[in-house]
């Protein structure tokens, strides 16, 4: 049986931030960035501090490499319209926060970014993208190059060297099993299981340090409830989702059926030119009247497969019974039972909830 593993950003917040755990944030990194990394310590910053909010949502931590460069990780759970702006928000205050006043502005430091997140970010299919800067010619296409006296001077080869580079790992969009040592780690992070052959860098120490039954008493409680909010939290998105885009069909369904029904009565209107006020005026009534109601009907029956399978999940000791008995539940004792259905414990609270209310 494979042995299971905490969850990678509660890992950040209670273990890796030991120096004795090091080693495991090294192997990541080095895998994801393609070099050997080496952390030096662990820094507190202002811009990752959280508010309480925050707490439940993200968790970030910055490290300082051997050779000074800074490395801002963090982890986003739910989802953020401007997170794009908040990557950029994050390092223009870790640069402008360890460049003292006076310093020269060539002693600013490398900054990557790497942003963990469990929701869907923008319009892409892969998961893993990398946001470099480089000087490109308008008019020869030409790459920017750097004068041999700024090599020298900055020890850095290009002109991208200087600037933030960001890292964003979309780990729900990896589907199927491990073949390479980075994939390794994008498995682990989506799916919080390491495998008895994975041998990335860092992955050796990670499958001991993180290993669930390594936890106290107390900590697997609390690793507990953070887990449990976690499902909690999914299973609210879920849902938000879920109506969104059921909204959204709705309405691209109802705008197609009207453009057929427009597009029919136009070649009946054709041949009947005689009646066409008439006629006009009923069938603007009668689209209007068909459209809201197909859209209630759909919306009603999209909320009666949600909870069912809500449900479904929750008390699956009961499922064979709760189709027949969800699909005689009228709009408002649908409402009802959604708003009630987060407190029961067992399925019997919800078997004496149906009668009672319904």
């Amino acid at each position: 049986m494979t042995a299971k593993h905490i969850r990678f950003d509660w890992a950040i917040k209670k273990l890796l931030r030991n120096k004795a755990n090091y080693v495991v944030l090294e192997g990541f990194l080095s895998e994801l960035l393609y070099q050997d990394i080496t952390i030096k310590t662990l820094l507190e910053s202002e811009s990752n501090q959280q508010t309480q909010e925050d707490k439940s949502n993200r968790v970030d931590i910055i490290a300082e490499t051997a050779n000074s460069e800074l490395i801002l990780i963090e982890v986003q759970n739910n989802a953020q319209l401007d997170y794009f702006h908040r990557m950029l928000y994050g390092v223009s205050n870790l640069i402008t926060e360890y460049l003292e006043k006076g310093q020269e502005y060539g002693e600013i430091r490398k900054v990557y970014s790497v942003n963990i997140v469990y929701f869907n970010l923008g319009k892409g299919d892969d998961y893993i993208y990398r946001l470099t800067s480089d000087f490109i010619g308008m008019n020869t296409g030409d790459t920017l190059e750097l004068t041999k006296a700024q090599e020298k001077k900055f020890n850095i080869e290009k002109v991208a060297d200087i600037f933030p580079e960001y890292y964003l790992l979309k780990v729900r969009n990896f589907k199927g099993t491990a073949q390479t040592t980075l994939q390794e780690w994008i498995y682990f992070l989506r799916n919080s299981e390491i495998k008895e052959e994975f041998g990335a860098k860092g992955m050796v120490q990670a499958k001991e340090t993180l290993r669930v039954n390594n936890l106290s008493d107390k900590e697997r409680k609390a690793y507990d409830r953070y887990m449990d909010n976690k499902s909690y939290e999914a299973s609210i998105l879920s849902t938000q989702e879920f109506e969104a885009q059921w909204q959204i069909e709705q309405i691209e369904e109802a705008q197609m059926r009207g453009r057929e029904e427009g597009r029919e009565e136009g070649r009946e209107e054709g041949r009947e030119e005689g009646r066409e006020e008439g006629r006009e005026e009923g069938r603007e009534e009668g689209r209007e009247e068909g459209r809201e109601e197909g859209r209630e009907e759909g919306r009603e029956e999209g909320k009666r497969g949600l909870l069912l399978r809500q449900l479904e999940r929750r008390f699956p000791e009961v499922a064979s019974e709760l189709s027949a008995i969800i699909g005689g539940l009228n709009s408002h004792d649908l409402e009802s039972l959604g708003d009630a259905m987060w407190d029961f414990r067992t399925s019997d609270d919800l078997l004496n909830w149906l009668p009672e209310n319904s």
